[in-house]
């Protein structure tokens, strides 16, 4: 074979120093440098270190040996895909860290293929979504261009009416596109962001006001409770989206005279911005996937849905590229999405 096995090894390593001290003593009595007497105790003393050498080696390979078949079979383990809970035991302590080494590099690998399997399972599902958003306006726009076209609509209302429904619906794409840039620049790692010291009440004015004017006609309340003037440190563009996004989302959801509630508070170093909902609440088992690409949970497609289900996981990528966090529990009628950004702190107000 190409390499001696390690019994082998070991009792090489056990003959060599006894082999070497009898050459030198047959050499030394030769040269008469010992007597008969004290030949005969050094061959006894010898014999006996050899003895216990050997037996020596003799253990120590073979658990050497024995470590090894379960490293080798964890290996085998690993690589047909078994995540071993832990490490088999070893008598021997460098072997055992091999086998420890082993057993996380197992649970890492298992980690991220579990990771790129969501990853792709998401691709996946933003890919089928976004074709249907895509195409469900474009077959509409198309539909009405081609009853313009045609004279099949030649009423002046009937034409404004058809015009204006085209224009919604590339309201629709253009939200969509615009989604779908925000997220490449988020995912892609390119999103550099340079932040400010921003007023915390007028960011949260401005966004509630704009939701308002957002609304759709829809009679649902927004109201803020904002107190004190403290400042973040964020990028108002991107921080503003975030807002929107949590308070469109809200709106959304909440019936007809619901309210959505925004709220401000100060927690140590951040500045805590809570958006209420009366939605009902979200199932246990969706609560860890709506911050997923193009998530949606049990709500069905409607036409009323801008976007393809990005806006939350947009906020989530935007809120953390600014140092900050976001969550989502459930709370009696509905939900809480809480934003969590960096106070403007020894900075002027």
């Amino acid at each position: 074979s190409r390499s001696s096995s390690v019994g082998r090894q070991a009792l090489v390593v056990a003959l060599v120093p006894v082999v070497a001290t009898w050459v030198g003593a047959a050499l030394a009595a030769r040269a008469m440098f010992l007597s008969a007497h004290d030949l005969t105790a050094f061959v006894t003393i010898a014999l006996t270190a050899a003895v216990v050498g050997v037996g020596a080696s003799c253990e120590l390979s073979r658990r050497v040996r024995s470590d090894a078949r379960r490293l080798g079979q964890l290996s085998r383990d690993i690589a047909k895909g078994v995540v071993p809970e832990s490490a088999p035991a070893a008598a021997v302590g460098e072997l055992a860290v091999v086998g420890d080494q082993l057993t996380e590099m197992s649970r890492r690998l298992d980690e991220a293929h579990r990771r790129e399997l969501a990853l792709e399972r998401s691709r996946r599902e933003l890919v089928a979504w976004v074709s249907h958003d895509l195409r469900s306006p474009l077959a509409a726009v198309r539909a009405m261009a081609e009853a313009l076209e045609d004279g099949v609509v030649d009423e002046p209302a009937d034409v404004r009416r058809y015009l204006r429904a085209i224009g919604v619906e590339v309201d629709r794409l253009t939200l969509l596109v615009d989604d779908l840039f925000e997220l490449s620049r988020i995912t892609s790692g390119v999103l550099a962001l340079r932040t400010e010291p921003v007023g915390l009440g007028e960011l949260v004015a401005d966004a509630v006001d704009a939701a308002s004017s957002a609304s759709g006609g829809r009679t649902v309340r927004l109201a803020s409770d904002v107190d004190g003037a403290e400042r973040v440190r964020v990028s108002p563009a991107e921080a503003s989206r975030v807002l929107r996004n949590l308070l469109d989302n809200a709106v959304r959801h909440t019936p007809e005279g619901g309210t959505v509630l925004t709220t401000v508070s100060i927690d140590g170093s951040e500045a805590v911005i809570a958006v209420i909902d009366e939605c009902g609440g979200i199932p246990a088992d969706d609560l860890g996937r709506v911050f997923d690409v193009a998530f949606r949970g049990d709500v069905a497609r409607r036409r009323d849905s801008a976007g393809g289900g990005l806006g939350l996981t947009i906020a989530k990528g935007l809120v953390e590229a600014q140092d900050g966090c976001i969550d989502v529990s459930n709370r009696p009628g509905g939900c809480c999405f809480t934003v969590r950004l960096p106070l403007a702190t020894g900075e002027g107000r």
